[in-house]
């Protein structure tokens, strides 16, 4: 491993260890609508979360009967998630999680699903290579969801650095390059969800959606 990749690696865990230093809660803890809309029709079986955060997806799908996994960077969104299914009373069999960096992480396992939401970072990372890397742990006729910020949210004031262009359902399948022999596209498009903005005005949320299932 180069010295060069190592320092990358370490501006990860930094980053986001001080993005969940700053709060006793970042997130919500709630499921995301998409992710709720698009699996509740779904027979449950296993499930990994890649960028889990502090679990609110990973511990609705386990309450939802899935055996879910969770996958984050950052040790202290794991600890916090690890806490919460506590707290609910959800069995660890149920909800696993694991504090370790996708670059780093392999598993022999597939999933029934594997979601990735808001893997979006302030800095470069692979992303593409992430992402195909998700999907070569989609068991047969298992889904794989990809949910992305499509834009600023409209209260957000501009930013005077270069921020990573957000992804276009258009470039995250260009980017997973899937033989459409085995893949199956259910859904690739950009959606509005309003929101409450947080100074109380209403606001709308732009979400890249692509949601695909191996269909061999």
């Amino acid at each position: 491993m180069s010295h060069h990749h190592h320092t990358e690696e370490l501006e990860g865990v930094a980053f986001w260890e001080s993005h969940y230093g700053q709060s006793e809660r970042v997130w919500s803890g709630k499921v995301n609508q998409v992710i709720e809309n698009l699996v509740k029709p779904l027979t449950p079986g296993t499930s990994l979360d890649i960028g889990c955060g502090e679990g609110g997806d990973v511990l609705w799908l386990a309450s939802h009967g899935w055996q879910a996994t969770g996958l984050d960077i950052s040790p202290t969104a794991i600890s916090r998630a690890r806490d919460e299914a506590k707290r609910h009373e959800i069995p660890a069999d149920l909800a696993q999680f694991v504090a370790s960096d996708l670059g780093q992480w392999d598993t022999d396992k597939t999933f029934d699903l594997v979601t990735l939401s808001f893997f979006q970072a302030p800095f470069e990372f692979p992303r593409a290579d992430f992402l195909r890397k998700a999907a070569s742990f989609v068991a047969p006729d298992g889904h794989l969801l990809i949910l992305s910020h499509a834009a600023r949210p409209s209260w957000a004031p501009p930013v005077d650095h270069a921020m990573p262009a957000f992804p276009s359902p258009e470039q995250d399948l260009e980017a997973l390059a899937l033989d459409l022999e085995d893949w199956t596209i259910l859904q690739a498009e950009v959606l509005e969800r309003n929101i409450t903005a947080p100074t109380g005005e209403p606001a709308v949320m732009k979400d890249s959606v692509v949601f695909v299932q191996r269909t061999a």
